[in-house]
């Protein structure tokens, strides 16, 4: 049974983590169900943006199941683990479309790691965000100290996960990682999202690729998608295909 599921609702998609008897913690089973809605995402040209949420009451999203890793041997700890969510979290930020989590409870570990793999963040006010990985041993694997050093201060993140404090939601919008607080997160996400209807798709999509190259956020990816997109609509390139299907020299016109 899917424990994350992609509901798709005219141009938006909503992501939705679906544990809330485990708080929404990750297994094996719920990165594997994330990445392929990441694949279906990416195919789907009729959806403009993303909403990333969680049901229950009690927490966005507490990080990792401990069970799911905590009987490891430290080799498939690192690679069938650590690295296989983080590339699957990789998967989610570079999706190119705009994504927006939706932080109604408190993000935890892995489940802040998660909501900072989206391009915004709104919260509601009672929510808090937290790395408690130190407190059982282990360090942030999902690109807690990575990504997160990207978007908020040096010394939050080790407040945060050194000293394993919480930071609220309104310390969070003043420090720029969450857009907006609101007591009714879902309905503000729909309304940003809605903004999109106004905008140009493609506009929108190489705006991502730039910022995401310019703050390093897996830089050669992006910068070989935006030279792709753009040699794509060359008139070189359709002349270099033809001329391939035709088993002939290609004359380039150099446009």
């Amino acid at each position: 049974m899917s424990a994350v599921h992609l509901i798709l609702d005219g141009a938006v998609a909503h992501v939705v983590l679906d544990n809330p008897a485990k708080l929404n913690a990750f297994t094996p089973e719920m990165l594997a169900q994330l990445e392929a809605h990441c694949a279906t995402l990416e195919r789907s040209p009729d959806i403009r943006a993303v909403i990333l949420r969680s049901e229950g009451t009690r927490a966005f999203c507490a990080g990792a199941d401990i069970k799911a890793w905590a009987g490891l041997s430290p080799f498939d700890f690192a690679r069938a683990w650590v690295r296989e969510g983080h590339r699957i979290f990789d998967r989610l930020a570079r999706l190119s479309k705009p994504t927006i989590a939706v932080i109604h409870a408190p993000a935890f570990g892995g489940g802040l790691e998660l909501a900072a793999c989206c391009d915004i963040r709104v919260m509601a006010p009672g929510a808090t965000l937290a790395l408690p990985e130190a407190q059982v041993g282990i360090v942030p694997g999902w690109s807690g100290t990575q990504r997160l050093a990207r978007l908020i201060p040096e010394p939050v993140l080790k407040e945060m996960a050194l000293f394993g404090r919480r930071i609220d939601a309104a310390r969070a919008h003043g420090l720029g990682f969450v857009a907006e607080v609101a007591d009714d997160p879902l309905a503000t996400a729909l309304g940003i999202a809605g903004g999109l209807s106004h905008a140009s798709p493609r506009a929108v999509e190489v705006a991502k690729y730039q910022i995401h190259a310019a703050v390093g956020e897996d830089r050669a990816a992006m910068i070989e998608a935006l030279g792709g997109g753009m040699i794509g609509a060359s008139q070189d390139k359709a002349e270099g295909v033809q001329a391939f299907a035709e088993k002939r020299k290609p004359e380039f016109p150099g446009a």
